[in-house]
């Protein structure tokens, strides 16, 4: 994989590592044997590693789910599922290649599996409208879902999105009635759903995918009703002021959890999962087996009745 690109905070581990690296090429276990000191920076490392991360905030863990090298929907796919067949278009409207979706075999059964999908490079992102849906995705992603509930497969989503696309063409296509005809759905499938947040979960663009009987964030992903910069400039007419609005929007994972909005955390590599593809791959396939396990032995008809219920009650206010 290519070097990791560091973030604002991560600037001090940045420097220590480019010295241990400096170190090492200077060593020569017959002329210069620098172990010693390089053994000493390494456990300063770690420990530089563990304090900071430790320590990060609200923001700090947006940049993190942002990160541009984070493991996206299609990692996934191709790392934990097998005998992918994407399948295209909601036979209404063109493509949309913000969301991916399609059959696939999960521990050898077949399951659907659908999520956003961001771009690696300019060029793709632009191909995937940087993982915002216009209407016809949503619009797929429902077609896709009634190929589960019909079949009876379990429905395993992942959430990767900074919202639904808010253009003039979106709305005029009828983005707000896509989305709320998929939370609808959602709601009455008759199949397992688990939901995974890998890294941004912005608004209603997320929901619509987000309507599940395990919802799960791995840890250094985002969930919230709209984004810190978004909020910041509502509230204070300043975008700088985006710091201050991820605290406020209680977006993690451990304020989610601690919520109720979402069931569990996925535990991600020391300073997030992409710092660790592999770890977290066998993380999130572990979670999600242990969900459909949980889920299957539950009565499809009472499965459909706790699903409306939790989200029936979530948002209701009492003094």
């Amino acid at each position: 994989m290519q070097q990791i690109e560091p973030l604002h905070f991560e600037e001090k581990i940045q420097d220590l590592e480019e010295k241990i690296l400096g170190l090492k090429d200077l060593s020569d276990g017959d002329i210069l044997d620098l172990t010693d000191e390089i053994e000493k920076l390494n456990k300063k490392l770690e420990d530089l590693k563990k304090n900071t991360y430790a320590n990060i905030n609200a923001w700090e863990i947006t940049q993190i789910a942002r990160h541009p090298q984070r493991p996206y929907t299609m990692d996934y796919i191709e790392a934990i599922f097998d005998d992918f067949v994407e399948l295209h278009g909601g036979r209404q409207f063109e493509d949309d290649p913000a969301i991916v979706g399609g059959f696939a075999k999960f521990n050898g059964e077949p399951v659907v599996v659908i999520g956003h999908q961001k771009g690696r490079d300019t060029e793709d992102k632009i191909f995937r409208n940087f993982g915002m849906p216009h209407p016809a995705g949503y619009r797929k992603a429902l077609r896709i879902m009634q190929f589960a509930n019909k079949f009876n497969r379990p429905l395993i989503l992942f959430i990767d999105t900074p919202g639904a696309y808010p253009g003039k063409k979106a709305e005029e296509s009828g983005q707000g009635e896509a989305i709320a005809r998929n939370i609808f759905e959602m709601s009455f499938l008759k199949c397992p759903i688990v939901v995974t947040v890998i890294g941004e979960g912005g608004s209603g663009g997320a929901v619509a995918l987000g309507v599940g009987d395990k919802v799960m964030m791995l840890q250094n992903s985002i969930y919230s009703v709209i984004s810190p910069e978004g909020c910041a400039s509502i509230l204070w007419k300043d975008a700088s002021k985006s710091e201050a609005a991820a605290k406020a929007l209680k977006l993690t994972s451990k304020d989610l959890l601690e919520l109720g909005v979402i069931d569990e955390v996925i535990d991600e590599p020391l300073g997030g999962a992409h710092r660790g593809y592999e770890q977290t791959f066998k993380a999130v396939k572990e979670a999600i087996t242990k969900s459909l396990k949980e889920l299957k032995k539950e009565d499809v008809d009472e499965l459909v009745e706790k699903r409306f219920d939790k989200y029936s009650k979530m948002g209701v206010f009492t003094e």
